[in-house]
């Protein structure tokens, strides 16, 4: 009988990383697309950019006022709690800039739609654009486009419609951005709201949902409904004027005179975003008219620029609130290789997400995802970020991570996840692992064991994965 020496450098683990996204199943190279251009005509990109500066100086004057009067330390009155100004705040950004207190919030609301302030819980801060403002075309075009996007946020709805009937015109306003982009000059606004009506109508045809399959015969027949679809619009000129206006509000378009044309800032801006949607449609995966769960998937066999690419169109297709929602929805699914996608996508979005994922941030599937994004949305490196988990929460997402690569990727893609656990040793990371009460432990165990190379480690590993089965300690 031989002595044996313990080998327990081969059951240690290298140095902490921070976590990261599950990685993709298959990694595909594919030729860069070339660099679409701009329509002919369109200013350089230095003059759209001074054209946003421009556009947005009074909001840019009042970020910077409120960088320096309302930092810690200072005296001055902070914003509500809600992302408004405070009367006293007011006041006096309006005495020190003089201005009136409606121009003051006017334009703070302009900053905040705009990135250039970030309104976190009561505290309100400088965002990165601000930073970037006189020397970064880049952040200045993408604030610009963060304010055009919320156009039907910068100016009030009406107060005497029926929101469906708002919800309708806004879902419908792309398609006429769309005309506009493509007329490259003035269009007359009665035959715009004709496109207008057409789109409300396809909307509501859309909607109505018919049963499949053989029907009851009724008991007693009723007069038959009406298809929504064939009911008389209610007028949409009202709402149709409030919205051309709002568009003109934020700078994207001219309205007068019974014509309407877009600016050069909102013509290129348009471009952009049917310049995604082409980019999706012409893609392999041709995820735009796809749902969040199906996108996902698809971009699953993605690199993480063309990724991004997806992302991106599908978002410039839809409303930001529901693809909110329906990315939220499709992480609180089973396919943990999902959830971490659909917060890439979310970072995607960036500031418009950020009250729903706060707001998912205590639901235990989803919180370490949600408490990584907010970090990284308040100004954490991606690197660091992770540093806001706690150690159960870590664990919980190495499990959740460890899930997706079992799922989708290969024995020695799991066997390197191993590096970054924030445990120090394999015992370690097993006994915190059989604590923290993942639904998905075991067969990430099992997975582990058959995929590594060390059979004591895999020993180990196998042996927790039958006490986490079996309840043992």
């Amino acid at each position: 009988m031989t002595s044996r020496i313990p080998r327990d450098s081969r059951l240690r683990l290298v140095r902490p990383r921070p976590l990261a996204a599950a990685p993709t199943a298959v990694n595909q190279r594919r030729p860069p697309r070339p660099a679409p251009r701009p329509p002919e005509g369109t200013p350089a990109r230095a003059e759209l950019a001074r054209m946003a500066r421009s556009g947005l100086a009074a909001a840019a004057r009042v970020a910077h006022w409120a960088d320096a009067a309302l930092r810690p330390g200072r005296d001055g009155a902070s914003p509500d709690g809600k992302g408004a100004l405070s009367d006293g705040t007011a006041e006096q950004a309006a005495a020190d800039l003089g201005l009136t207190p409606a121009q003051i919030r006017a334009d703070w609301d302009t900053a905040r739609l705009a990135g250039l302030i970030e309104v976190h819980g009561d505290t309100a801060r400088p965002g990165w654009r601000l930073r970037a403002w006189n020397r970064d075309d880049s952040a200045v075009l993408r604030g610009w486009v963060a304010l055009f996007d919320a156009w039907s946020i910068a100016s009030p709805e009406p107060a005497d419609h029926e929101p469906a009937a708002v919800a309708e015109v806004v879902s419908a306003m792309p398609q006429v951005l769309s005309f506009l982009q493509l007329s490259a000059g003035p269009v007359p606004v009665e035959q715009l709201l004709d496109l207008l009506e057409q789109r409300v109508t396809e909307l509501r045809t859309e909607r109505c949902e018919i049963p499949y399959g053989p029907q009851p015969e009724p008991v007693r027949r009723e007069p038959a409904q009406p298809d929504p679809a064939d009911a008389p619009l209610a007028p949409l000129a009202p709402l149709f004027e409030w919205a051309l206006r709002a568009v003109a509000s934020v700078g994207a378009l001219t309205y007068g005179g019974g014509q309407a044309t877009l600016t050069p800032l909102g013509s290129w801006a348009v471009w952009v975003k049917l310049e995604q949607i082409c980019v999706a449609a012409q893609s392999p995966a041709g995820n735009i008219e796809q749902a969040a769960e199906d996108m996902l998937r698809g971009c699953a066999q993605l690199r993480p620029n063309a990724a991004r690419a997806e992302y991106r169109a599908w978002l410039a297709a839809r409303p930001v609130g529901s693809a909110v929602t329906e990315l939220l929805a499709a992480a609180r699914g089973e396919d943990a290789l999902l959830r971490g996608l659909a917060f890439e996508a979310l970072r995607v979005v960036g500031a418009p997400a950020e009250p729903d994922v706060r707001s998912v941030a205590d639901e235990p599937t989803l919180r370490p995802y949600a408490l990584l994004w907010l970090a990284e949305h308040d100004g954490y490196d991606a690197e660091d970020a992770h540093e806001v988990l706690t150690r159960e929460e870590a664990t919980w997402l190495w499990v959740d991570t460890a899930a997706a690569v079992a799922d989708h990727g290969e024995a020695p893609m799991l066997v390197r996840h191993l590096e970054s656990a924030v445990q120090p040793t394999v015992p370690a990371l097993l006994d915190e692992v059989r604590a923290v009460g993942h639904p998905r432990t075991v067969q990430v165990l099992v997975a582990l064991a058959a995929a590594h190379p060390d059979p004591a480690l895999a020993k180990a590993v196998r042996r927790a994965a039958f006490q986490v089965h079996t309840g043992g300690s």
